[in-house]
């Protein structure tokens, strides 16, 4: 269960107790990862499920339960300098690090009429330029030469149509492209770079209305969860892995589309 001892992991996108980004960091930390994680408040508060004023530091102090270091740093990744800041308080912190999840993002609801020019930059500064310039810095700055992980999180554009989410499928959909590019690049390096899709999963969007949409949809019975990502993601970011690169898992729990 220590498979990740002694190796820092930075996580992004990590504000809420119920979300993904959370329970990445506690599967993570659970391997023997110390952690370190960013947030933007601005953004969490300003969606339908809001945010609890003092829960990144509560997600804090779960991870160090773990016997783990773990810091956090409000982080607004769609500043172009963001990358290299985060990187080096990273190793200013607590050293090079060894493994990036790449799970910050940035959704709002956004179809062909209603699409302008600044809701779709707000969306790529986000969910493609943060995520492809924090790999490309953090692949600048790793010299290890074996271990390097770097994950980044989809939602299954490239399997369906997701009316009401232009924006959003676009900039989220580039990163399959990247991945399967970069891990080549990378690969001489010693690093793995892969994506994972988890499917719908309940991080507290989901209403009752849309759980009894989707349930019907999931052969297991049962919406996803996410630990059920964070499991996932934790074999990826482990030595066990070394041979999975340039792969993006669609890790739905066999759900069926339409």
């Amino acid at each position: 269960m220590k498979s990740l001892t002694g190796k820092t992991a930075i996580v992004t996108g990590v504000s809420r107790m119920k979300g993904i980004g959370a329970a990445i960091c506690e599967a993570l930390a659970e391997a023997g990862a110390n952690i370190f994680f960013t947030y933007w408040r601005a953004y969490d508060e300003s969606m339908p499920w809001g945010m609890e004023q003092d829960e990144p530091q509560l997600i804090k102090r779960k991870i160090e339960e773990f016997g783990v270091t773990c810091h956090c740093l409000e982080l607004d990744l769609s500043k172009k300098e963001a990358p290299r800041q985060l990187l080096q308080e990273v190793i200013d912190t607590v050293g090079e690090p060894d493994i990036l999840i790449n799970n910050a993002c940035y959704s709002a609801r956004s179809d062909y009429s209603s699409l302008t020019n600044e809701m779709l930059d707000r969306h790529y500064f986000v969910n493609v330029r943060a995520p492809i310039m924090l790999s490309v810095e953090f692949a600048h700055i790793f010299q290890k030469q074996r271990g390097g992980r770097i994950i980044m999180m989809t939602s299954g554009q490239s399997l369906g149509p997701m009316p009401g989410e232009l924006a959003y499928v676009a900039t989220k959909g580039a990163l399959e492209a990247f991945v399967k590019t970069f891990a080549v690049e990378v690969a001489a390096k010693g690093m793995t770079v892969n994506a994972v899709n988890p499917g719908p999963t309940d991080t507290g969007w989901m209403n009752e209305e849309i759980k009894q949409q989707l349930l019907p949809k999931f052969p297991f019975g049962r919406i996803g969860t996410p630990q059920d990502a964070a499991r996932l993601i934790r074999f990826l970011a482990s030595d066990e892995a070394e041979w999975i690169t340039g792969q993006v898992i669609h890790s739905e729990g066999g759900f069926v589309r339409d």
